[in-house]
């Protein structure tokens, strides 16, 4: 198995099951509906809805990354946390299907990656495509995380 491999099955892992850990983002968001999805348990915290949206923010920006794109975020923004424009129960499942259909964007962004390029930057300046690809695996584990914890709370 190559590293490219691993890094794949990580990514399958933490986004679609069988992690070792626990739920993946798609176990955490199985059956949670648009109401839940929208309640703001937590005052001032965000809702499982911002953090879908910003999973798929972040897992766009890692495959647009690996592309040589240096993909300027400004944290804590509207483009970091975009807000739902519509909270109806169509609008929750066209934002789990655009969030389902960036993460295989990604994987085939990763999936023909040569091993040999790992250990590069994405761009000058900035992390390897090592730590990038990491660094979206564990930032959808952080997420799905809260996700489970919101869940319990609505």
């Amino acid at each position: 198995m190559t590293e490219i491999d691993r890094i794949l099955d990580l990514l399958k892992r933490a986004f679609e099951g069988h992690a070792w850990h626990g739920p993946s983002v798609r176990e955490v968001l199985a059956g949670v509906t648009a109401e839940q999805a929208h309640a703001r348990p937590v005052p001032n915290g965000h809702t499982i809805w911002e953090l879908v949206r910003h999973i798929a923010v972040w897992e766009d920006v890692g495959r647009r990354r690996l592309k040589g794109d240096r993909a300027q975020i400004k944290i804590s923004s509207t483009e970091d946390w975009p807000p739902p424009e519509d909270t109806s129960e169509a609008a929750w499942e066209s934002a789990l299907a655009a969030l389902e259909r960036g993460h295989q964007a990604l994987v085939e962004t990763v999936r023909p990656l040569p091993e040999s390029r790992l250990n590069e930057p994405v761009a000058a300046g900035m992390s390897s495509l090592y730590v990038t690809l990491h660094g979206v695996i564990h930032h959808d584990l952080y997420h799905a995380g809260q996700i489970a914890i919101l869940k319990k709370a609505v």
